[in-house]
């Protein structure tokens, strides 16, 4: 790990010294700060939404949170060359490998250089788009400007240039590394001083402005941002600079429509509705262990009619996948009503029609034994008429790609609906996945690459 810790030093001083991370780090703080002017659309001058972003600030954080996404794919790809494809083309790596290196630690080292450098030019672009939400959007000539943000935000901007400006002149430090690290601690400053002040320059509570589910949905960014840095270290062991921005272009785009193109085949069922409340007949029985009938009410009518016998299946997703019933059974062809045949032991332990009529649905477990479920069924449920089929060959498909759509929660924060602190947990964990495939095939890439 020392071995792997001083790769990683070397990589992060390296990666922070090239004037591209600077320039694509200040041009976005740029763009967020003419997205405030040109993305005032009328979409609600006033709104009762309860929302952390409402009517304009919607398109603005849409458009902001796009520019991070988009300067983090492309700094991904420029540092990833800049620390091993450069390498190897000025030789400098066969210096390293003829050491008592090996070449795991070597791209290990150099992803976690890559990440350091990322995680802190990716907050600088959050820290600029948080800022950009506190000001808002300037829907009309007439609105004023947010003199806190413009003033902070000012300070530490020409605070860290002109610092990094002034030792570069009398130490020879390197400018580009210096501004971009006096700039982090002094925009989260910033950010600090704009929640302190109101509008006014009234003090006021942290919490009055702050947007936690904003900087959760830019922390699943910033997540998706390191698996393409896993990606662009992969592809730059073996290609160029352009052809590693390419690809990882290539893969952003790809990410991004493989719902549409793959995902959407993977699982096939359709929904016969989805519950707008539930109604148990006996509430003194349990659901599925007592089979106490329960009266479905769906949001319109069935599209087709359901028979009584019918196996039915409910889930949370409209694709049926996954079902809060488990396992699979047959339709019941008997009498529902002969005690002796529903609850036969050679009937398995099912969930059937017992009446639908229009929107109402009344249903029953029958059978021998508890029938499995992970709930009970609920309102906003979808209700299926049997199994969901899975195709394999397109789940093994879709899996091979990272799913960016994962990280992507601005419709949940524009919606109003919290993001949980356990979602973020899970896709830390699938990030961390891809991360580790796309690292694996680095390793085995670069094993027998000349680096001489």
């Amino acid at each position: 790990m020392p071995k792997v810790f001083s790769i990683a030093r070397n990589a992060f001083v390296e990666s922070t010294r090239q004037p591209v991370v600077l320039f694509l780090v200040l041009l976005s703080g740029l763009l967020q700060f003419f997205t405030t002017w040109n993305s005032g659309y009328s979409l609600g001058y006033q709104s009762t939404e309860s929302a952390e972003v409402q009517s304009d600030d919607k398109v603005l954080l849409d458009v902001g949170m796009s520019t991070v996404f988009v300067m983090g794919v492309v700094l991904a790809g420029f540092i990833a060359t800049s620390v091993v494809s450069r390498e190897i083309d000025s030789k400098t790596m066969l210096t390293v490998v003829s050491k008592p290196v090996s070449r795991v630690s070597v791209i290990v080292g150099k992803y976690l250089g890559v990440i350091g450098t990322l995680l802190v030019s990716s907050a600088l672009m959050v820290l600029f788009l948080m800022l950009a939400i506190r000001h808002g959007v300037m829907t009309t000539a007439a609105d004023e400007l947010k003199y806190p943000v413009l003033v902070f935000c000012g300070i530490a901007l020409a605070v860290s240039l002109s610092l990094a400006a002034w030792l570069n002149y009398f130490y020879g430090w390197n400018f580009p590394q210096t501004a971009l690290l006096v700039l982090l601690p002094l925009t989260v400053l910033a950010y600090f001083g704009v929640l302190l002040f109101d509008d006014k320059w009234q003090v006021q509570a942290l919490h009055t402005a702050f947007k936690p589910q904003v900087l959760t949905a830019c922390c699943a960014l910033i997540l998706a941002i390191l698996v393409l840095a896993a990606i662009a270290t992969a592809a730059s062991t073996r290609l160029g600079q352009v052809m590693t921005i390419i690809v990882c272009l290539g893969v952003f785009v790809a990410s991004l429509l493989s719902n549409f193109f793959v995902g959407r085949f993977v699982f096939r069922n359709e929904a016969i509705g989805q519950i707008r409340q539930v109604d148990q007949l006996d509430p003194s029985k349990s659901f599925a262990g007592e089979h106490s009938p329960v009266v479905i009410t769906l949001r319109r009518p069935t599209p087709r009619p359901i028979a009584p016998g019918t196996a039915i299946y409910y889930g949370p997703s409209p694709n049926g996948f996954p079902l809060h019933t488990l396992g699979t059974y047959p339709d019941f062809k008997g009498n529902l009503d002969d005690s002796n045949e529903a609850f036969s032991k050679d009937i398995p332990p099912s969930l059937v029609a017992l009446s639908a009529q229009a929107d109402r649905l009344t249903v029953r477990t029958i059978g021998s034994g508890v029938l499995s479920v992970v709930k009970d069924p609920k309102k906003g449920d979808f209700v299926f008429a049997g199994p969901t089929d899975i195709s394999y060959p397109r789940l093994a498909a879709w899996g091979v790609l990272p799913n960016l759509q994962y990280f992507w929660l601005l419709d949940a924060v524009s919606q109003n609906r919290p993001v949980p602190g356990s979602y973020l947990l899970t896709a830390s964990a699938y990030s961390l996945v891809q991360v580790t495939a796309f690292l694996s095939v680095a390793v085995m890439l670069f094993q027998r690459r000349d680096v001489g």
